[in-house]
C-alpha cells in the first residue's frame, strides 16, 4: 500500500500554487510523521502563462532549496497534452527532466491523460524509464466510457514499463460499485499496480478509495482537507488512519493537524472547497468541477445562475471545462439575428445611463429617479435591477444568456419597452 498526498499539486488550483516556502517545509515533515509514503510537490510543466507560485513547475533547483525527508518519495505531475505540442515529445521531455534520476530529487512522474492522449503519451514512460524515474498515468474521465474502451486502455498499457495504472474518478460521478466494475474491467490485461484518485463532489471519495483498497489497488491518492480543483479529494488525514490501522503501523497527526489548523482551515474559509449542493449535481450530470469553481469564485454569479448552467451543461455535455463555453457559451440563440429594432434608433443624440445591481443604485435611488426625470435618458438596467422605478427603465439588458435564462420568469413581469440582449457592456 501506498499513500500518495498531492496536495501541493491539485490544491494549487486555489492559490496559483504559491505555497510560502515554510508551509512547504512543515507540509513535507507533517508527510512524513504522518506515514505518507509519496508526496507530488506540484505540476513540471513549460507553460508560462502569467505569475504561477513555485508547485507550478517543481523544478529539480526548487525541490533543492528544500530540505527533503529522506523516507519520502518525491513526485511531479505532468499533464499530457504537453507533451502532444509542436515539439517532438522526446524534445519536450528533455526540456521537462534536463536531469536523470541519479541526480534530480525527483523520483516518480507521473502523467495526467484523457482518453484519446493515452496512448500517445505512453512512449514518454520508456524516455523516463531508461533515465531511472518511476512513472505512473492517471487515466482521466473514465467513469462513463463503455467497458471495451477501459479494457483497451489496460491493454494499451501493459505494453510500456509503468509502475502503476491509476484512474481518476475526475467527475466525482462514481460510487464503490461503480468503483470495482472499473477496477475489472482495467484488470482484464493490465496485471501491474493500479491506483486511484479520487473527487468528493458526492461526497463519496473516500468510500471509493477504501473500496479500490479491498479489491486490490495499492496506490492511493489524498490530499490535505481533500483541498483540490473544485470539491477536492480524499481526505489525507482520514487515509493516512485507515492505512495505519491496516499496516498496523502507529502514525504521528499532530503536526499535520497543527498545519490544517494553521494555515489549510483558514485557505479553506478564503476558497471554499469541499463538496455542496452544486458540486453534488455536477458530480451527478457528469460536469467537470471547475465550472462550479468558476461560479463559486466570480460574485456575477447568483445561485439561479449556478443552477441555470448546471442544467444547460447537464443537456448540453460538460465534461470538458472551457472559460469560453463559461462566459459566452451559453448560446441559447444561434444563427442570424431576427428582428427589426435597431439600439442606434433609441439612443441616438440621446444621453445612456446604465443601471447595475451594485448597492449604489438603491442608496441613490432617489437622486438617480429624480435625474432621470430631469435629464430624461435612455436607461438601461442590467438584469432584473429593481431598485429603480421600472416604468423609468427602457432596457433591460442580459449580461449573459444564462442569467436571461434563470430571470426568464421575472422578466415576464417587468414592464420595459424594449428588451434586449447584450454580450458586453
Amino acid at each position: 500500500m501506498k499513500l500518495l498526498d498531492c496536495t501541493l499539486r491539485d490544491g494549487g488550483y486555489y492559490n496559483t500554487w504559491d505555497f510560502p516556502r515554510h508551509i512547504v517545509i512543515d507540509y513535507l515533515n507533517a508527510m512524513e510523521a504522518a506515514g505518507v509514503d509519496i508526496v507530488e510537490l506540484g505540476f513540471r510543466s513549460l507553460k508560462n502563462q502569467g505569475f504561477k507560485g513555485a508547485c507550478a513547475y517543481t523544478t529539480d533547483d526548487f525541490l533543492r532549496s528544500l530540505p527533503l525527508p529522506e523516507r519520502l518519495t518525491i513526485g511531479v505531475m505532468v499533464n499530457g497534452a504537453e507533451l502532444l505540442g509542436d515539439m517532438p515529445l522526446e524534445q519536450t521531455l528533455e526540456h521537462l527532466f534536463p536531469e536523470t534520476a541519479a541526480t534530480s530529487p525527483v523520483r516518480l512522474v507521473r502523467f495526467a491523460c484523457h482518453i484519446h492522449e493515452f496512448q500517445q503519451v505512453l512512449p514518454a514512460s520508456t524516455w523516463l524509464k531508461e533515465r531511472g524515474f518511476q512513472v505512473g498515468f492517471n487515466l482521466m474521465q473514465v467513469a462513463d466510457r463503455l467497458p471495451q474502451e477501459i479494457e483497451t486502455l489496460s491493454q494499451q498499457a501493459c505494453n510500456y514499463p509503468l509502475d502503476v495504472l491509476y484512474f481518476a474518478d475526475s467527475m466525482g460521478s462514481m460510487n464503490p460499485q461503480h468503483t470495482l466494475e472499473i477496477i475489472n474491467r482495467l484488470r482484464t490485461h493490465w496485471q501491474g499496480a493500479l491506483g486511484i484518485h479520487t473527487h468528493d463532489n458526492m461526497g463519496m471519495a473516500l468510500q471509493n478509495t477504501l473500496q479500490a483498497l479491498e479489491a486490490g489497488v495499492t496506490w492511493l491518492d489524498a490530499t490535505v482537507t481533500g483541498m483540490g480543483r473544485g470539491p477536492g479529494n480524499a481526505k489525507t488525514e482520514y487515509l493516512a488512519l485507515e492505512l495505519g490501522q491496516r499496516r498496523q503501523k502507529p502514525c504521528s497527526l499532530v503536526p499535520l493537524m497543527s498545519l490544517i489548523e494553521g494555515f489549510f482551515r483558514p485557505l479553506q474559509n478564503t476558497h471554499g472547497w469541499g463538496t455542496n449542493t452544486y458540486y453534488y449535481l455536477a458530480g451527478k450530470h457528469g460536469i467537470h468541477p471547475s465550472y462550479i469553481q468558476s461560479m463559486l469564485g466570480d460574485s456575477r454569479y447568483s445561485p439561479e445562475d449556478i443552477l441555470a448552467v448546471i442544467e444547460h451543461l447537464r443537456v448540453e455535455g460538460g465534461k470538458k471545462f472551457s472559460l469560453n463555453t463559461l462566459d459566452a457559451a451559453r448560446k441559447f440563440y444561434d444563427g442570424e439575428p431576427q428582428g427589426t429594432w435597431e439600439p442606434a434608433s433609441l439612443i441616438q443624440g440621446r444621453e445612456v445611463l446604465l443601471l447595475g445591481t451594485g448597492p449604489g443604485v438603491a442608496a441613490h435611488r432617489q437622486a438617480l429617479e429624480e435625474y432621470i426625470r430631469k435629464a430624461q435618458p435612455v436607461v438601461m438596467a442590467l438584469n432584473t435591477q429593481s431598485q429603480i422605478n421600472p416604468d423609468l427603465i427602457e432596457v433591460r439588458l442580459a449580461c449573459h444568456p444564462v442569467r436571461l435564462l434563470a430571470d426568464c420568469e421575472t422578466h415576464t413581469r417587468l414592464p420595459p419597452k424594449t428588451f434586449s440582449e447584450a454580450t458586453k457592456l
